[in-house]
């Protein structure tokens, strides 16, 4: 099995042997094998790219390879580009899940780990689309070309549901971290607000221990004043 924890054989020769009738099963062995290999390490678009690659050199060997008749090779393409639609869409979605607990703990969106995770959330639908093309644009891969195109311009055209996801997922975390960060401000000046009316009583508080040391101590000087001269001149 290659780095990218496809298993690139298994792909190839289910699309080599599918009918015209097996699109949809082969979209749902791509989502799941593409997932598979997602899920085994960490979600950087380094390694998004490689999964990709691996699933779209598969898919293309397997559909030059497959003789059935009357078999729609730009269909069963179509099935695997959905396929990985459908794989990275539950990526994005983990990624809003990993942003919400961020977003719960305060986390500034000028923090530089958070501002290249939203970065990349940005550019997941084009990591999909210029990932595909190029590996579909190998030397092997000529005749594919034509339905590699269609199947990828009908997608672009219309939104991945990754783009789609990703832009609604990064418009929601945004207006909620701003609206964290609005909270955060807000307690923040409430707690300043708070010491402050604090800070004047005990400067209040303090001012009168003052004023009772001083009267305290002012009667203590008068009292020997007072009795001296109470005492008889000789």
């Amino acid at each position: 099995m290659p780095k990218s924890g496809i298993d690139q054989d298994a792909l190839i020769e289910m699309f080599a042997n599918a009918s015209a009738k097996q699109t949809a099963q082969l979209r749902e062995a791509v989502s799941q094998a593409t997932l598979r290999a997602l899920q085994g390490r960490e979600m950087s678009l380094k390694n998004i790219k490689g999964v990709l690659k691996s699933v779209t050199e598969a898919a293309s060997a397997g559909a030059l390879q497959n003789v059935t008749p009357k078999v729609d090779v730009e269909a069963m393409l179509n099935g695997a580009l959905a396929g990985m639609d459908d794989a990275l869409l539950k990526a994005v979605d983990a990624n809003r899940v990993a942003l919400e607990r961020l977003a719960e703990q305060g986390v500034d969106l000028h923090d530089k780990q958070l501002k290249k995770a939203l970065s990349d959330l940005e550019k997941m639908e084009d990591t999909l689309f210029e990932t595909v093309r190029k590996s579909a644009a190998g030397t092997d891969m000529a005749k594919l070309a034509g339905p590699w195109a269609e199947v990828l311009g009908k997608m672009e055209q219309a939104g991945s549901m990754t783009g789609m996801q990703a832009t609604a997922t990064l418009e929601q975390m945004t207006g909620q971290m701003q609206t964290a960060i609005r909270e955060t401000r807000a307690a923040g000046l409430k707690a300043a607000q708070t010491l402050a009316q604090s800070y004047a009583a005990l400067v209040s508080g303090v001012l009168m221990g003052m004023s009772d040391a001083l009267r305290q101590g002012g009667a203590a000087e008068e009292a020997p004043a007072a009795k001296a001269a109470s005492k008889p001149r000789k």
